[in-house]
């Protein structure tokens, strides 16, 4: 393997990744296992990147979990999976009023997109028409951009929330295709990459990302960032796994707040022109070093995960503004 360990060599993968090339398997490994004194010159260059494609803007989203605690499914670091004994509300997708109240908030908070996330392998009809009503209401009333994850769509459901005005479908891969079994068993890894194809067909921007601590290897780091370039993820959710007490991961424990940042460097690299989000887990994980994601990334989450805290709006307002960053209103 090439050894890359010097700020030019980092800028040299910044130059590669705005031509448009991809990282060999090797320079994604560098970057993944390099020395901690390394990655501040490692984010200058994953920030020459973003700032070409984003500038200083960053995207605020905000997320509702419309249905809480009734899956069946055995994701191995979901709290609301049939497996996890973790005390979570538990309760049946949120009526319209719920939901619109929810949009308000998102754009008392800034955000420019909106995402609705009911737990379940897939929608009933009955869950799609509420969220349908709902979503048109909000595009009829508010300035928001409307993200919905919904589990595994049939086609003639993927049809209904385009037409209802969703803009974006999210449907994480999570991890390596070959990891997933050890994570779920309850569907497979194609079935997630299918459904990111279908809502593609159906005109929705996809939105697809993966959860980082779950045991995978570097190497397996590095084919999920390939799998979402292949994929064309127009926006990617970077995760970091929070072990919530009563799940199949609780002790897997937290990703360095360091090799979290070459995470999200790495994905820079691998996705250049994607939104790049720095999402769940990252107040646990990152810690004191929040701020520094946002030279590789462009997007966050504002305020409560779906059974998890974040912190507080007006702090990551703050360290927006701080950073010399600006939020990008409205954005999908």
């Amino acid at each position: 393997m090439n050894t890359i360990s010097t700020q030019r060599d980092w800028h040299l993968l910044a130059q590669k990744a705005l031509q448009g090339e991809c990282l060999t398997i090797e320079e994604g490994l560098a970057v993944l296992e390099a020395d901690n004194d390394e990655v501040l010159p490692l984010l200058q260059a994953a920030f020459q990147v973003r700032k070409h494609y984003y500038g200083k803007r960053v995207k605020l989203n905000m997320i509702i979990n419309a249905k809480s605690g009734l899956c069946p499914e055995d994701c191995g670091y979901c709290s609301q999976s049939i497996v996890s004994t973790a005390p979570v509300q538990k309760y049946t997708l949120l009526d319209k009023d719920t939901l619109l109240a929810g949009a308000r908030e998102a754009l008392a908070r800034k955000a420019g997109t909106y995402c609705i996330v009911a737990a379940g392998k897939g929608p009933t009809d009955k869950e799609l028409e509420q969220v349908v009503d709902a979503v048109k209401e909000i595009r009829e009333t508010m300035p928001l951009k409307i993200c919905a994850c919904l589990g595994i769509l049939k086609d003639e459901q993927a049809q209904r929330l385009a037409d209802a005005g969703v803009h974006r479908y999210n449907h994480n891969l999570n991890t390596s295709k070959a990891n997933y079994p050890s994570i779920t068993t309850t569907h497979t890894y194609d079935q997630r990459v299918e459904t990111v194809e279908k809502v593609k067909t159906y005109g929705m921007s996809p939105c697809s990302g993966v959860i980082i601590g779950m045991g995978e290897t570097n190497q397996e780091i590095v084919e999920m960032a390939y799998a979402l370039r292949e994929l064309d993820s127009d926006s990617i959710p970077v995760n970091f796994l929070n072990a919530i007490p009563g799940t199949p991961l609780e002790h897997a424990g937290r990703t360095p707040a360091m090799k979290a940042l070459k995470v999200l460097a790495l994905f820079r690299f691998i996705c250049p022109s994607k939104e790049i989000r720095v999402a769940g887990g990252r107040e646990v994980n990152l810690r004191t070093l929040q701020p520094m994601s946002l030279y590789a990334a462009n997007s966050l989450f504002v305020g409560d995960y779906l059974t998890t805290a974040g912190q507080a709006v007006g702090v990551d307002h703050q360290i927006i503004e701080d950073m010399g960053f600006e939020i990008e209103l409205n954005a999908l």
